[in-house]
Order: structure tokens, then C-alpha cells, then sequence
């Protein structure tokens, strides 16, 4: 989980600190800059994986396309200056995960800090790009005692707080910077603490953040903290991907984009508990159907994923009560993204942190509460164990829509508003700054915050609506 992310100089993120709790919602105009948040917490997720070449070249550049120039990332990025990109992200990692080996590792520590500091080396000839660089990295802990004050969202202390976060650490940082004669170095620290001495890595060679070296168990915390990065993604659901039949040998998890629908529910109804050692198809699917007959216009009897033998491919069909038979390619795109996500409400396994632009696409206005309360019951609820009935899962989304704001608590809205700031060069620049509701866990008194007020067009019919309730029937 993703509880605060502070940016400095990553696009038109020129110093945005936020705080994130189970279901986050970020409002604003179009072209202001709301998917940046989202390309930041990618970027990380990457950085996590890939070498900083191809982090780099995976996130939108300023064309909306990837694989542009890396000074696309940097704000002000083409100007002749020096460049510098600050992430800081700190979050509760998994306590037990497995190595790439497939050994197991337990974290001594699973509210954690972690910081990157990257700049930009110019071409060194023509016909060349110019390249990321690694500047400082820091991983270190948070003390279960300080952990009050970083999650300030709701949530039980006893069955939530205390379940997923553990501190065994008598040491200092996991990953350090350290300024020596011969350059910066980044240093590696066991779990044991103080106990031996640390791993040296340059930083000036460095082709990679250090900390997605951690391959094995050998450095369980990083490795935690790694595969927490790695689970933060950001769903696009498309229609083509979501329509698409699945082969026998294709991967039984939903992709980002959607794929692999049917395979996956087929892989989660026919999973044997733990109780009973016995698959419930049925109830997996009638669990499904019955969500998806929340939308308006559907008609569902109930849903199914055949398996046929002699083509070696998933189908899933939706039969509607009527009788007819549709398979997945026929249904519309609202009603295709909307199964997906009652997918993952019954994937236990499918965890980590979901960022999903403008949920309202595709959907008849008249379905948004059901797609809002799906969205919503995908999270966690912090007031309850994370357990197989309530997976740790997170949800970010961004939106421009009036219905989806309407429906959203306010204590869950942040706005996005772009905010003139004077460089130290003198010169005037425009930067996305992220408001919290006034009356909710994120406002603070030295922050600026957003109240009704600030959010009237969001709550009324646009000047010269011509179609409106009569205010004796609205009341």
C-alpha cells in the first residue's frame, strides 16, 4: 500500500506531497496534468524492474507516447540547466514474499520509506540520447510507534494497523547514500542492523536502481519492498484485449489492459478452498452474475467459461434471461469493464496498488453507482484483517465527471489544480498541486484544502442546462 507520495521536478510535479489511504479519487479539468500522479507511481513500479533506460522509456513522454526522450520526465526537462528528479514514496510492504528463486523471505520490517534521486547525462556524441542517472537511493524504516502518524486515514488499529505493521529492525537504513572521495556509493545493509559491513554499489555506474538488483532472499526487506513497487499498475481495460478468447497455455491472470478475462475467472471458479479442499464454480459464477445485474439494461441469468477441446481455447458466455447466449466479443464495452472489475473483486490473489483513469468511460450515467461501489469494494477495508475475504488491495482513481465525484466521500477527494509558482530564475511556471477536502484526515493547518465551495461545478447543472428536473420532483 501506497500511503504517501512526495515529487519534486517529474514533469509538472514541481513539489507535490499526498497522502493516500484504500480508495483515493483525484478530480480536476482535463489537460492539467491528474495522469502525472499516475505516470510517478508507474515510473517507481518500473524503476522496481526495469533498467533506468527502459523506466524511462515506458512512461508517457510529453507527446503521450512512450519511448521519447528521457528529458521529457524532467521538468522544465529542455531547458539547458541542471535536471534532478526526488521520488519519495513510503508504504507497507508484504511481510512475506518469495525471491525470484522462488525461496521465501520474511521483511523485518514492513512500513518502510523509500527515496530515489535521479539526473540526466547529457549525449556524449551525436547520434546518441542522453540517459537517466542515479544520483542518491535511501530504504529505511518507520517505527510501529511513529506508524500513527503517517496513516492518518481510518482504520483500525487493533484487527488493520497492527496486522500489517511489523517492525523487527535495530539498525539503521536498508539503502544509503554516501558521498566518497572516489564518488557516490550506495550502500547495501543486511537485516541484521549494525551486524556487518555494508555493500558498496557506485552510483555513477549504476545502469539500474540498486534496490531492483534484490533478486533473492538474502536482503528480505529490500526484496519486500520491491515486490511491493512491482504490484503498483495501472489498469486500462480495453475492449479488444478484454473480447479476446484465451488459450489453454495463456496466463490466468488478468492483464492491465484486460486480457486473459477468461481464463481467470475460469482458474478462480474452479480453485479448490482451503476449508473444504473443493472448487465452487457455481458460486464464483453467480457471484459475478449477480454483481453484474446491478447495471441497468442488463439482463443476466448467468455467466459461464466454457472450455472447448478441440480449439484448446476459454470462452466466457453471459446467457440473459430470455435465453439468449452471448459470448464475451458480443457484450458492450461498459458491460466488458465492468466484469473485469467484478473479476478481480473475487481474485484474492490479485493485490497491490490499482490506478484507473476516468472509470466513468463507457458507462451510461445511469450505471455509475454501481461502478463506483465496485471500484470501492475492491479496496481494502481498514476496518477489518486483510484476509482471503479482504485482499490488500488499493485504488487510485482520476476523474473529470461530475457523477463520479458526486458519489465519492469527500474525505476520499483530492483536487487536482494547476498553481502559478515563480521560479528561482525569476521566470513564472504553472505546477499541479493536489488539494484535500477541508474537513477530512488529509487537510492540515499549514496545507491548502478545498471545500464545497471550490467545487460548485462539480455539484450543479452547467450554466444553460436545457433539461432539468422540476425542484418539486428533485425534492
Amino acid at each position: 500500500m501506497l500511503t504517501r507520495l512526495e515529487v519534486e521536478g517529474f514533469k509538472n510535479l514541481l513539489d507535490v506531497q499526498v497522502e493516500f489511504g484504500p480508495f483515493t479519487c483525484i478530480a480536476g479539468a482535463n489537460g492539467i496534468g491528474k495522469s502525472n500522479i499516475f505516470d510517478a507511481i508507474e515510473f517507481l513500479a518500473y524503476l522496481a524492474t526495469d533498467t533506468l533506460v527502459e523506466a524511462s522509456q515506458r512512461v508517457r513522454g510529453a507527446s503521450g507516447t512512450r519511448g521519447g526522450d528521457p528529458r521529457d520526465l524532467f521538468w522544465d526537462g529542455y531547458r539547458d540547466h541542471q535536471r534532478q528528479i526526488t521520488l519519495a514514496a513510503e508504504m507497507i510492504v508484504p511481510a512475506e514474499v518469495e525471491d525470484d528463486l522462488g525461496a521465501p523471505a520474511r521483511a523485518t520490517a514492513t512500513f518502510l520509506r523509500y527515496q530515489i534521486v535521479l539526473g540526466y547525462s547529457a549525449p556524449e556524441g551525436e547520434g546518441s540520447v542522453g540517459r537517466l542517472r542515479l544520483i542518491g537511493e535511501e530504504l529505511r524504516h518507520i517505527n510501529k510507534g511513529e506508524a500513527s502518524k503517517h496513516l492518518r486515514f481510518e482504520h483500525a488499529a487493533a484487527t488493520f494497523r497492527d496486522a500489517v505493521v511489523h517492525n523487527h529492525r535495530r539498525g539503521g537504513a536498508y539503502l544509503s547514500t554516501e558521498d566518497r572521495e572516489g564518488g557516490t556509493v550506495i550502500n547495501v545493509h543486511g537485516d541484521g542492523g549494525s551486524f556487518g559491513k555494508p555493500q558498496p554499489r557506485a552510483a555513477a555506474r549504476a545502469g539500474r536502481t540498486v534496490l531492483s538488483t534484490v533478486a533473492t532472499n538474502d536482503h528480505p526487506t529490500i526484496l519486500a519492498a520491491r515486490r511491493e513497487m512491482q504490484s503498483w499498475r495501472r489498469l486500462a481495460l480495453e475492449p479488444s484485449a478484454l473480447r479476446a478468447p484465451d488459450s489453454l497455455t495463456d496466463s490466468r491472470n488478468i492483464d492491465v489492459d484486460g486480457r486473459h478475462l477468461a481464463a481467470t475467472l475460469y482458474r478462480i471458479a474452479h480453485q479448490k478452498d482451503d476449508v473444504t479442499g473443493n472448487a465452487h464454480p457455481e458460486a464464483i459464477y453467480a457471484r459475478v452474475a449477480g454483481r453484474l445485474s446491478d447495471l441497468a439494461g442488463t439482463d443476466v441469468d448467468s455467466i459461464v467459461v466454457e472450455v472447448d477441446p478441440v480449439r484448446e481455447v476459454f470462452t466466457l458466455f453471459l446467457h440473459e434471461k430470455g435465453g439468449l447466449r452471448l459470448p464475451a466479443r458480443a457484450l458492450s464495452e461498459g458491460t466488458l469493464r465492468f466484469l473485469a472489475l467484478c473479476v478481480l473483486l473475487e481474485d484474492p490473489s490479485f493485490t497491490g496498488l490499482m490506478c484507473m483513469e476516468e472509470p466513468e468511460n463507457g458507462i451510461h450515467p445511469a450505471n455509475l453507482p454501481a461502478m463506483m461501489s465496485l471500484i470501492k469494494d475492491l479496496a481494502i477495508d481498514p476496518t477489518l484483517p486483510p484476509d482471503s475475504d479482504n485482499p490488500f488491495r488499493q485504488v487510485i482513481v482520476n476523474t473529470h465527471s461530475p457523477g463520479v465525484v458526486q458519489l465519492c466521500d469527500p474525505a476520499d477527494l483530492l483536487l487536482a489544480e494547476v498553481k502559478t509558482h515563480s521560479s528561482a530564475e525569476g521566470l513564472s511556471t504553472r505546477a499541479l498541486r493536489l488539494l484535500p477536502y477541508a474537513k477530512s484526515w488529509r487537510a492540515t493547518s499549514r496545507a491548502h484544502s478545498f471545500t464545497e465551495a471550490d467545487v460548485t461545478y462539480y455539484l450543479l447543472a452547467p450554466v444553460g442546462a436545457q433539461l432539468r428536473i422540476p425542484l418539486g420532483i428533485a425534492g
